[in-house]
């Protein structure tokens, strides 16, 4: 059987005003599942006591550690300054698989119909993308969300073990 790693990982999963209630319940379920907390940039594109998210999100919100930030400038202000803020984007210049994770990074997906504007960016210590075949524009978030949030679990050590 499987073992999980026993210290909690130190990453952090953020969203910035995320608008689909349904993706967002799916990484609050994987957060929570991993044990990752999750800050939620807003404004929301939905209440969260939607039932689309909560439908995704199952009983797993409950465990998630969920810190909620009123606005951009709350969450910079409120951020662990030895967290590097690591955006995934399709605009990232360097590929997932060639990134090295820190223990205290700081994961930022953005809007899932506008991504992030060009302040954010502009405040990323990275932006990595995820290698697509040609053709093929994004990935739906919260399946970037998963992908990149295993591979920095992964690579610090945080990850089940086998």
């Amino acid at each position: 059987m499987p073992t999980v790693a026993t210290a909690a990982p130190a990453l952090r999963l953020a969203l910035f005003e995320p608008d689909i209630p349904q993706n967002t319940g799916t990484l609050l379920r994987l957060a929570a599942c991993f044990g990752v907390a999750v800050d939620l940039i807003e404004p929301l594109g939905f209440l969260m006591d939607d039932r689309r998210l909560r439908r995704a999100a199952l009983d797993y919100a409950a465990l998630a550690a969920i810190r909620r930030h009123q606005s951009w400038a709350a969450f910079v202000a409120g951020r662990d300054r030895e967290s590097r803020l690591i955006l995934l984007t399709t605009a990232g210049d360097v590929p997932l698989y060639r990134f090295a994770f820190a223990a205290r990074d700081t994961l930022l997906l953005g809007r899932e119909s506008a991504g992030v504007p060009g302040f954010v960016h502009d405040a990323a210590a990275a932006r990595v993308a995820i290698p697509l075949r040609p053709g093929a524009r994004s990935l739906n978030v919260a399946v970037a969300g998963a992908i990149a949030l295993s591979e920095a679990l992964r690579q610090t050590g945080h990850f089940a073990a086998g």
